[in-house]
């Protein structure tokens, strides 16, 4: 679910920001946290992940582990800038596919 937008000098309105469910039996723990934070490290901008009150920044694996997402968290990949949106989905897609830990 997309929950924050920006309008484009042209008009066109991009999310910057989306809503994803961590479903792998693990959660995110420092492994997939590692994954995530080499992936916002690219990012021009700031890239963070939202839980609940708690915004992190997504290029700490420290930052990340302190969210404790278990199985089931609902989480937010916001980035500050449309440049990063490649980023974003990257990140989207990587929690979408279980970090690699399941079929």
């Amino acid at each position: 679910m997309a929950i924050s937008a920006s309008v484009m000098n042209d008009g066109r309105t991009e999310l910057l920001a989306k809503e994803v469910t961590i479903t792998n039996e693990l959660g995110l723990h420092a492994r997939s946290a590692a994954q995530i934070a080499g992936i916002a490290r690219e990012g021009k901008g700031g890239v963070w992940l939202i839980k609940e009150d708690m915004v992190v920044d997504a290029a700490s694996v420290i930052d990340i582990l302190t969210l404790a997402c278990g199985q089931g968290s609902s989480i937010t990949i916001r980035v500050d800038c449309h440049e990063d949106l490649p980023v974003l989905d990257r990140i989207l897609a990587l929690v979408e596919k279980k970090f690699g830990e399941e079929n």
